[in-house]
């Protein structure tokens, strides 16, 4: 255990403090005062497109809305009232071109949209013209991509300087198969923009169930992660720690580590080595995990999903592989609802939990997007009800 570094089990009702250095260690209770915890719905937009368009990001201070649409492959720059104002795409075989789309379009700056790619990190103006391109360090391993509302590239600055924080995906000359690809692993890289360096930071820590041996998909441990100039926070997936660092362009410093303690979390599972194969990638939409977190004010939101359990895959397995279809689909969807998902509301400074909060009626889904001091969810579509448009609530977090 590194020096001075602090380790928090966090229950609803309180914490326990575990603070450990070269010379004591020390056992203490922390109570939380009670605080009321609520959602109100301030506004809304409505983009009305046809197709599948897929919320991406918000700059309030800009007053831009950015959404990628997947049928025209479109990055679509709108008001906060949902007016169209550009939209280009980067498909194509261009040098332009961003390639297989790593992590949804996020906002750089006020005038400029960053993706990850296949092809690089690349950044665009909101015309569609590209500023800088800036090329993986090492060809990037075996990708899957799944599309989570809030999972963008992050910007922050360090010791004065902007840089791009988004997830890795370097092979490292290894893949899931063997162990040592764990050993390697790093979750997060640092992008330099005006140099076009690139690295990487944030491996597995000692004691992650990620270092035991057996194999993992990349659902298992995806991070999730916000940055706060030189601090960060992050999560590995279905790991449910929160971890804390003090980052450089090149370093990520331990700080703290928080055991979050949520029923009914499901525990993943890991896979023989062997099981694996090189060049194949696999992910899941059901995995337990951290699916986000959110700097909101002087609050931070972890916002989780619970997962299926192993009877519930196993029982959705037998559907598929007796080729029901339609009836594992309905079963999948019966079940899905019944996930336990919420979000975790701590004091970011001191990482005092004060609360857990559900997802409004209005806006279930527990990825969204946050944007200054307010969130951005979008609308739960009606059931068995076609639409033309998406709704996105603009909502703020009232603590008292």
């Amino acid at each position: 255990m590194k020096t001075n570094l602090k380790l928090f089990s966090l229950l609803l009702a309180g914490a326990s403090l575990y603070s450990c250095d070269q010379n004591s260690a020390e056992n203490q209770s922390i109570k939380s005062e009670k605080i009321s915890l609520e959602w109100e719905i301030l506004d809304s937009l409505d983009l009305e497109y046809l197709g599948q368009p897929v919320l991406a990001d918000v700059n309030e201070t800009a007053g831009k809305v950015v959404f990628y649409e997947y049928t025209g492959q479109d990055l679509l720059i709108t008001d906060l009232e949902g007016n169209i104002e550009s939209k280009f795409s980067k498909s194509g075989d261009t040098p332009d071109a961003y390639g297989f789309m790593m992590s949804l379009p996020g906002f750089y700056n006020e005038n400029e949209i960053s993706m990850h790619g296949m092809n690089g990190f690349f950044l665009y103006d909101l015309e569609g013209n590209m500023t800088k391109k800036v090329k993986h360090p090492e060809a990037p391993g075996a990708v899957a991509f799944m599309a989570q509302i809030g999972k963008t590239s992050e910007r922050t600055t360090i010791n004065g300087k902007d840089y791009i924080l988004t997830k890795s995906t370097r092979s490292r000359d290894t893949y899931p198969g063997e162990e040592i690809y764990y050993e390697k692993f790093r979750a997060i890289e640092v992008i330099d923009p005006e140099t076009e360096t690139v690295n990487d930071i944030v491996p597995f820590e000692e004691g992650s169930i990620f270092l035991n041996g057996m194999g993992y998909i990349k659902s298992d441990y995806m991070p999730a992660f916000e940055a706060d100039g030189n601090v960060l926070f992050s999560a590995m997936g279905g790991e449910p720690i929160l971890y804390k660092y003090t980052i450089t362009e090149n370093s990520a410093t331990l700080d703290t580590a928080v055991n979050l303690s949520i029923p009914e979390f499901q525990k993943i599972e890991g896979k023989e080595l062997a099981s694996f194969s090189k060049g194949s990638v696999a992910v899941t939409s059901v995995t337990p995990s951290i699916r986000n977190i959110h700097i909101v004010g002087d609050k931070l939101l972890v916002a989780y999903y619970s997962g299926m359990s192993d009877d519930q895959l196993k029982e959705l397995e037998g559907y598929y592989n007796q080729g029901n279809q339609e009836e594992a689909e309905e079963r999948y969807y019966a079940l899905e609802k019944k996930v336990k998902r919420g979000v975790l509301v701590f004091d970011k400074n001191s990482l005092e939990l004060l609360g857990e909060l559900a997802m409004p009626e209005e806006a279930k889904s527990i990825n969204f997007v946050s944007g200054d001091e307010y969130l951005w969810m979008v609308r739960a579509a009606p059931e068995d009800v076609e639409e033309d448009f998406l709704r996105v609530y603009k909502v703020g977090l009232n603590a008292d």
